[in-house]
């Protein structure tokens, strides 16, 4: 073993370190440079620097300082090619090795050492991010004790060539990225101008004072001016003046931050005509970026579409208003002709003194006007035009109440099932309407199984969220669904359309009118609620109505008018009458006289105003709702409670429209009776008033 020689002065070789770094750029000229001060000032055979494959364990060389006859091991060497101190090197211990073939670790693999000049080595292990990824080596050909400055100097100029490893490499990374940011600024600029230039829509730079800054060529194309002469002018030289105002508030918006999305102006063309655009902005300080789209075409061509959809709607509107003119003229006639033919009748009898076939034609003629009264009312329904009586009332009750009557109804070949949901919510409805509605019901779904079948009548509580509701055409809510299911033939989706439509039946003549679903549909859509129809040819049909959830406590459905004592017995009270039609006063006044009360009567709403001016005692209000001299029914009751507070009212009308009676509903204190009515009624609504 030979002794080291004198130890030199490590600071110059730390100088000549840095002076050899500092020109160069290249991985492995530095590691070269490294191990050529370590091999000249250490007297070594080879010295070097190489990255580290921790999990394979090797080291890679690049290039390496050898001294002259040493061979080079530049590439990649496997370390337990070489004894078992790689274990050491992964925790980061330096390996000192005086005697490869002395030393435990190398021991059984000296004579690969000694074959590349390795007897004695230091291995100086390169840590970063407490991971071991590189190598500075010294390697001798005869055994060699290594003093503690050797370690010193080693570790120093470790340090400095990982460093200026790492310098070297993110300086290229950064000279890298520079030239990819220039490379991608050059190409997205390029990109940029040629958007600008191809660009269909308008592409603007407008200022806060409304002068234009740039345009691109679309402005030529779309508004036939050239850049330079749209650029430095006002936006104002060139808007269609109807449209200067909103424009200049859009640009005010604008500057303020708030971005316009498809605000929409027109702009002048060059030839003088209108062209529209549809802009989006964006606000940088005082400037304005912006573009337009050319919407011309698109507004005329919806400007087509609406007229040709009101034409449309037109058309449906005179083929619906033929169909029900016809149904209504072939039904009233048939009526008339046994109103007037049985009047006729009771004439000529009359005449003959045959005063016992009279009952006969009264009865027919009386008949035929109950039918005329009941296919007016439906009439109403269906134009949601009939004034409701409704009332807060549990469905599960009525639909009980109305069992016996439906199992009569549709006959012994149908079976019929009532499921009622327990706990169900109430409704605000006119109970008599509900039952005509759920009759009906159930009398078309009779007649949809000719050869019997199963008839469900459900109640259900319904929570509609706004995708439920969008498909009802219904407000998200709370509903209560009555659903009337049959098995019987289904309907085709032509019929489902029109199933609402007045008098569209697919009943043979003479066995429906048509109405029964139209009555339906406008009595629910009066009372808030929805009608759909599910139904498949074959696979029966499910028949709903959604009707929305009342909040309020309930209260039972009241009994029936005129379940007291016959006949009006009047105790002084007085009775203001208003009515333009005489024969109807005339009816009216006599009732009231029959019955003992006093009458006071008017033809016209200011005749009836003037009575209410006065002293006179009125305790009850009875009045057409439809009337000449400027007041109608509805003005005159409201004038009469402005000036007798509490005073009871009782409209009398043909045509209860809603406007005039509270959009369907009565306030409290008024009723209505519609025309034609019976004596009867009449009567019992009276009473019904008076002795409340």
């Amino acid at each position: 073993m030979t002794a080291p020689p004198r130890a030199p002065d490590f600071r110059l070789a730390l100088y000549e370190l840095s002076d050899s770094l500092g020109d160069l750029d290249d991985t492995a000229a530095i590691s070269y440079a490294a191990g050529a001060v370590l091999g000249r000032w250490l007297s070594v055979s080879r010295a070097g620097y190489g990255t580290i494959d921790r999990v394979d364990e090797t080291i890679t060389i690049e290039r390496d300082w050898n001294a002259p006859g040493i061979v080079t091991i530049a590439g990649t060497l496997h370390f337990r090619d070489y004894g078992s101190y790689i274990d050491d090197l992964k925790r980061g211990e330096t390996v000192v090795c005086a005697d490869a073939f002395g030393d435990p670790r190398t021991r059984d693999r000296a004579d690969a050492l000694a074959g590349i000049s390795a007897r004695s080595f230091i291995n100086m292990p390169v840590t970063e991010g407490g991971g071991f990824v590189a190598l500075l080596y010294v390697n001798h050909e005869n055994a060699r004790d290594w003093s503690a400055d050797e370690l010193d100097f080693m570790r120093e100029v470790a340090a400095r060539t990982r460093t200026a490893i790492e310098r070297r490499r993110a300086e290229r990374e950064l000279r890298a990225l520079a030239a990819s940011l220039e490379s991608q600024v050059a190409e997205r600029t390029a990109e940029r101008d040629r958007v600008w230039r191809n660009s269909r829509d308008l592409l603007v730079v407008i200022g806060a004072d409304g002068v234009f800054r740039a345009v691109n060529p679309a402005w030529t194309a779309i508004l036939g001016h050239a850049a330079e002469e749209v650029v430095g002018h006002s936006f104002l030289q060139f808007i269609w003046p109807e449209d200067a105002a909103l424009t200049l508030d859009g640009l005010v918006t604008a500057v303020g931050r708030s971005d316009l999305t498809s605000f929409e102006n027109r702009y002048r063309h060059k030839d003088g005509t209108p062209r529209w655009i549809s802009w989006h902005t964006s606000t940088e300080g005082d400037v304005v970026y912006a573009y337009g789209r050319h919407v011309t075409a698109e507004k005329e061509q919806a400007q087509t579409l609406r007229l040709t959809q009101e034409a449309l709607r037109q058309a449906q509107k005179m083929e619906a208003v033929g169909q029900l003119t016809g149904g209504l003229a072939h039904d009233f006639n048939n009526l008339l002709a046994g109103i007037t033919g049985s009047l006729e009748l009771v004439e000529k009898r009359l005449g003959q003194g045959r005063l016992d076939a009279i009952p006969r034609y009264i009865d027919a003629a009386q008949g035929a006007a109950k039918r005329a009264a009941a296919l007016t009312q439906r009439l109403l329904a269906f134009s949601r035009r009939q004034t409701l009586d409704p009332k807060v009332i549990n469905l599960n009750r009525l639909v009980a109440d109305m069992e016996d009557l439906v199992r009569r109804t549709v006959g012994p070949q149908v079976t019929l099932e009532v499921v009622g949901a327990g706990g169900l919510w109430l409704v605000m409805v006119d109970p008599n309407q509900f039952e005509n509605a759920l009759l009906n019901l159930c009398i078309n779904a009779r007649d949809a199984m000719p050869g019997g079948g199963r008839l469900t009548v459900e109640t259900a509580n319904k929570w509609l969220d706004d995708r439920a509701a969008a498909e009802r055409e219904l407000p998200p809510g709370q509903y209560v669904s009555l659903c009337v299911t049959d098995t019987g033939t289904g309907m085709t989706r032509d019929v489902i359309e029109r199933a609402f439509d007045p008098f569209f039946t697919t009943k043979p003549l003479g066995q429906g009118t048509g109405l029964g679903l139209s009555m339906i549909y406008g009595f629910v859509r009066q009372s808030g609620g929805q009608v759909r129809i599910y139904s498949e040819v074959g696979d029966g049909t499910t028949m709903c109505l959604y009707l929305p959830r009342h909040l309020g406590e309930g209260e039972d459905t009241p009994s029936s008018p005129g379940s007291g004592t016959d006949g009006l017995v009047g105790h002084g009270e007085v009775v203001l009458v208003v009515d333009d039609d005489p024969t109807v006063r005339m009816l009216v006044v006599d009732v009231l006289m029959d019955g003992g009360y006093a009458v006071m009567e008017a033809a016209d709403g200011p005749a009836g105003l003037r009575l209410l001016q006065g002293e006179a005692r009125i305790d009850l209000l009875i009045t057409d709702v439809g009337l000449p001299g400027g007041l109608n029914g509805r003005q005159v009751a409201d004038a009469a409670r402005a000036l007798r507070p509490g005073l009871k009212v009782l409209f009398i009308t043909g045509y209860a429209d809603n406007a005039v009676v509270g959009n369907g509903h009565l306030d409290p204190g008024m009723q209505v009776v519609t025309k034609p009515f019976t004596i009867d009624a009449l009567r019992d609504k009276i009473r019904e008033m008076i002795e409340e």
